[in-house]
């Protein structure tokens, strides 16, 4: 019994080499009907450190129009399923992906040429409600409520925290970009814990979805006997 054993530790620990040797990529596939796949290096992606981005427009949204001295434009409009509003006077707009500030801008811009220096208030109405989903290998994936700053560290432990298969070192980031694309990124959760240094925990934005993916080592404790190998295995370094 003892040379089985000795030769299943050593492919259990060849397995994990080649799961960490392949921590620095990500497949990204894009079908003809899939979204796209944006990778994103931490350098090279600086919105992920944003910890309160402005809400920004989406389809089904609906907001107010209030015009201080021209009270005969003030309107209710709500943001069609391609993305565009109907304004009085000014036709249809693209507004998704807007923040109120930007929108509020653009809208001066436009009623500019037939008003003198608007005055516009613009006040949102009915909108998605913000959220998070967690999925993968933590107690309790799911769709949750974003009600305020919230760290990829903190969303993990509102969905039960990781259970006993998770790769608590590539925990993943999908972050919705323009035109259905997503921006990704890699989270090293355990380094993080271990370091006692949360400076780095990135904040989630609406929408945003946690993937926590399955240890190369959980593929394989079903086939090992527990009892033998209480020696050999470890949970905590995976």
């Amino acid at each position: 019994m003892k040379y089985p054993i000795i030769a299943l530790v050593g492919l259990v620990a060849t397995v994990a080499i080649t799961a960490i040797a392949q921590d620095s990529a990500i497949p990204a596939t894009t079908g003809t009907n899939s979204p796209s796949i944006v990778t994103a290096s931490k350098d090279a992606a600086p919105g992920f450190q944003e910890r309160s981005p402005r809400y920004r427009l989406r389809k089904g949204d609906s907001f107010d129009l209030d015009f201080a001295l021209s009270p005969e434009f003030n309107q209710t409009v709500a943001v069609q399923p391609d993305g565009y509003v109907t304004l009085k006077g000014v036709g249809s707009i693209l507004v998704e992906g807007q923040t109120v500030p930007e929108l509020t801008e653009t809208l001066k811009t436009l009623y500019a040429k037939m008003l003198h220096d608007p005055v516009i208030t613009v006040a949102l109405k009915d909108f998605d409600k913000p959220y998070f989903i967690a999925a993968g290998q933590v107690t309790k994936p799911g769709k949750y409520d974003l009600r305020g700053p919230l760290t990829v560290t903190e969303a993990v432990a509102i969905a039960g925290g990781f259970n006993e298969d998770a790769k608590h070192s590539q925990v993943v980031l999908f972050r919705p970009a323009s035109n259905g694309m997503f921006e990704t990124k890699l989270i090293n959760v355990k380094k993080l814990l271990a370091s006692r240094n949360l400076s780095e925990d990135v904040y989630l934005r609406p929408g945003d979805m946690l993937y926590v993916p399955q240890s190369a080592f959980s593929h394989f404790r079903r086939y090992i006997p527990t009892s033998s190998m209480g020696a050999y295995y470890n949970p905590a370094i995976y």
